[in-house]
């Protein structure tokens, strides 16, 4: 009787963390494409309010600030990208996705939870990233703006902003009960950074009292260096502040999603 070989079955391939989050990119994609109602407000919004902000500029004494419309709408349509395109979609999303069991789920296999948060905001986040640069190149032609003379603030202003809005996102979603309730929690944060960061209203024209508070909030800082890097006036004492400033916030927003984020639904 002859010996019946196996043939030994292939090791299962390894993998890495920046595979297994690609992979969680990829699907959050599809999934992002099937919510018409966040998709529609991450892509347009962004695009329509700068509009609104331009109108306002040309009924402001910029000009004794030092500031044009195309530095004070520009900085704007960055702000508004970061609010609506990454941090009100990922509200929602991480609400939804826990809600849906999804994060639960993905608890149980070799994903690990930072991977877990960073792999679901990487679609937002490259979408925000993209649109920034976009309404930047936008901004620059239609409105004549001159090339950056300090780029690297405005990069990064860009990049603090992006990795402040994913952890606030995932930070707000700690107390968010629903999907449903995604939609309401992030206006808060939303409405006081159009009005106080210098979105809608340069600090500058602010009285000195209310401006000092409103440079803590959290998208001054990142909407501080997108400007300074355009007008190139911003010193080294002051960008470094807003660095500081925005390095606080995310090390809040981080410290309260070890504390509070929850992975299953809230019952």
């Amino acid at each position: 009787m002859s010996a019946i070989t196996t043939t030994p079955r292939p090791a299962p391939a390894a993998t890495t963390a920046l595979s297994r989050m690609t992979a969680l990119a990829r699907a959050e994609v599809i999934l992002l494409g099937r919510t018409k109602g966040a998709l529609v407000a991450a892509l347009f919004a962004p695009l329509v309010l700068p509009v609104s902000t331009s109108q306002l500029a040309s009924e402001m004494d910029l000009a004794e600030v030092g500031l044009d419309t195309g530095t004070l709408v520009l900085p704007a349509a960055v702000g508004f990208s970061l609010l609506f395109a990454v941090y009100s979609v990922l509200v929602g999303t991480f609400v939804v996705r826990r809600e849906e069991l999804v994060l639960k789920r993905l608890r149980t296999g070799e994903l690990r939870d930072v991977e877990i948060l960073a792999g679901s905001a990487l679609p937002a986040v490259l979408t925000g990233l993209m649109q920034c640069l976009v309404l930047a190149v936008g901004c620059s032609v239609l409105l004549d703006l001159s090339a950056p003379p300090a780029p690297h603030l405005a990069v990064v202003g860009l990049l603090l902003g992006l990795v402040m809005c994913a952890a606030l996102a995932a930070a707000t979603a700690s107390f968010t009960r629903t999907g449903e309730s995604a939609q309401v929690t992030p206006m808060p944060l939303m409405i006081i950074s159009m009005m106080g960061s210098g979105m809608f209203f340069p600090l500058e024209l602010l009285p000195d009292r209310v401006a000092t508070v409103c440079e803590l909030l959290p998208l001054t800082p990142v909407v501080t260096l997108v400007r300074g890097g355009w007008t190139g006036d911003l010193s080294a004492y002051e960008a470094l502040g807003a660095v500081a400033t925005a390095v606080v916030w995310i090390v809040i927003a981080v410290f309260a999603v070890r504390r509070w984020f929850r992975w299953e639904p809230r019952r």
